[in-house]
């Protein structure tokens, strides 16, 4: 019996495996991380070069620390995490290491991020009440509705951890109605990708 279970759940993988590779799934996880990682070169040669032609990175980030409110930090971060991530979210784990407490507040960036992907959420299962905005956003988005049909979780997954705005996949997944609590408990990585992110820009910077 117990082999017979160990057979099963390897056949399921395999199935697994074959599903995401007639899908492309695999293709288009490859090609998600291609685009990823220009931006993140692109924003740590920006960082360098402001850092060091134009303004010490450390001294912007202290006088942001020292004349803006946290509550007006956070809460801009929060709009942009809610809508579309208009503002890369490597600006604001910058800004947590001058913080008195980094770790904390770290914390909370990622709180609100995942906190502004269920607002995302919401937003795109209301958007198909609208009819005229829903029709414009099934053809703006149709490619990452169609994908979060077919993969689901997994693209979420990916939305959580790679630089995509994660908003976008929110608003699909909420469009498509995908499962609430599934989606709060593929979202919860989005914190991973806070910490690790952290671990190489507090170096940095």
């Amino acid at each position: 019996m117990k082999v017979s279970t160990k057979s099963e759940k390897k056949t399921r993988l395999q199935l697994l495996h074959q599903y995401y590779s007639y899908t492309g799934f695999y293709k288009f996880l490859g090609t998600s991380l291609k685009k990823a990682l220009p931006p993140i070169v692109l924003f740590i040669i920006v960082l360098l070069c402001i850092n060091y032609f134009v303004i010490n990175i450390n001294d912007l980030l202290i006088y942001v620390t020292e004349n803006y409110a946290d509550s007006v930090v956070f809460g801009t971060f929060f709009a942009s995490e809610s809508l579309l991530g208009l503002i890369p979210p490597e600006i604001f784990i910058a800004w947590c290491d001058k913080a008195n407490s980094p770790i904390l507040y770290l914390s909370v960036l990622a709180l609100l991020s995942y906190l502004g992907g269920i607002v995302s959420y919401f937003i795109g299962k209301s958007i198909t009440k609208i009819p005229s905005v829903h029709e414009y956003l099934e053809v703006k988005m149709a490619k990452h509705i169609k994908n979060t049909r077919k993969w689901g979780g997994f693209l979420i997954v990916v939305g959580a951890l790679l630089p995509i705005p994660f908003s976008i996949t929110s608003i699909a997944a909420g469009m498509i109605k995908f499962n609430f609590i599934s989606y709060l408990l593929f979202g919860l990585l989005r914190f991973l990708r806070f910490y690790l992110y952290a671990l190489a820009i507090f170096n940095l910077v």
